[in-house]
């Protein structure tokens, strides 16, 4: 018996359309799946750092009541001061960590604008120093900075120096100097944060560990990882570099074009 060959041709077209039908549908899934799994993946994630603020802040409250009882009292008030700058450190990572489980960064969109690099830097000092609390530091602001302007997410920008100064704060003592001034390249801008510190060296900020290897994380400090993140976002980057017994340098680069003479 003949078979027809329009029907052997739309019998063809028929098979290969229920093939694309069915591989689309296999396609369309797995998307579904890798979706809720990435969605699970970010609420869990959300969920952790929603526990690390709580716990956090719970910790630096306690400290904070603790080392202001411990201060009242004449033999322990250098004690005390001490104890208060790191509880103040404590909240301010609370905070942090609380902005991390609303997906403040680097997840949220960046709200870029242009502005004056000099007042986010005073404010950044301003909270950097509050959380020393009775502590000292002397900051040198370079007289340059006043000159420019960075185009940026101005919160996170002004998260990233807290957290860099507050580590600079933390590595010095009592009337230290810490100079912060601006590094203008052809490859990168710099904010580059100087102190006369201990010198401790923090492997993957050095470097020598931004060669184009793979990521690197073990060994730092939530703050500095959050630093780091938040300049990644812009694409830059966070380097430090240490001398025991000298001081340390940190550099927050940026693009170049983010950073240019201030025009008002």
């Amino acid at each position: 018996m003949m078979i027809d060959p329009l029907h052997s041709i739309l019998a063809m077209i028929a098979a290969v359309c229920g093939f694309v039908a069915a591989s689309a549908l296999a396609r369309a899934s797995r998307l579904a799946a890798e979706a809720t799994a990435q969605r699970n993946l970010a609420e869990a994630r959300a969920r952790s750092f929603g526990l690390l603020s709580r716990d956090l802040n719970s910790m630096g409250l306690a400290l904070l009541g603790r080392a202001q009882v411990l201060a009242a009292q004449s033999s322990g008030e250098e004690a005390g001061r001490a104890f208060e700058g790191e509880a103040r450190h404590l909240l301010a990572l609370a905070d942090a960590a609380a902005e991390e489980a609303t997906g403040a960064v680097p997840a949220r969109g960046l709200k870029e604008e242009r502005f004056p690099l000099a007042p986010i830097l005073r404010e950044a000092v301003a909270i950097a120093g509050a959380q020393l609390g009775p502590g000292m530091r002397h900051w040198r602001i370079a007289p340059a900075i006043e000159n420019l302007a960075v185009t940026a997410d101005r919160r996170a920008l002004r998260g990233a120096l807290v957290q860099v100064l507050g580590r600079a704060a933390r590595a010095t003592g009592e009337g230290d100097v810490i100079d912060i001034r601006a590094d203008l390249r052809p490859h990168a801008a710099s904010i580059v944060i100087e102190d006369e510190g201990m010198g401790l060296a923090i492997e993957d900020l050095a470097p020598a560990a931004h060669d184009g290897a793979a990521d690197r994380s073990r060994g730092l400090g939530f703050g500095l990882s959050l630093a780091r993140a938040l300049l990644r976002a812009h694409g830059g980057e966070l380097v430090i570099e240490a001398a025991p017994g000298i001081g340390a340098r940190a550099f927050l680069s940026l693009p170049p074009e983010r950073m240019a003479a201030h025009i008002a």
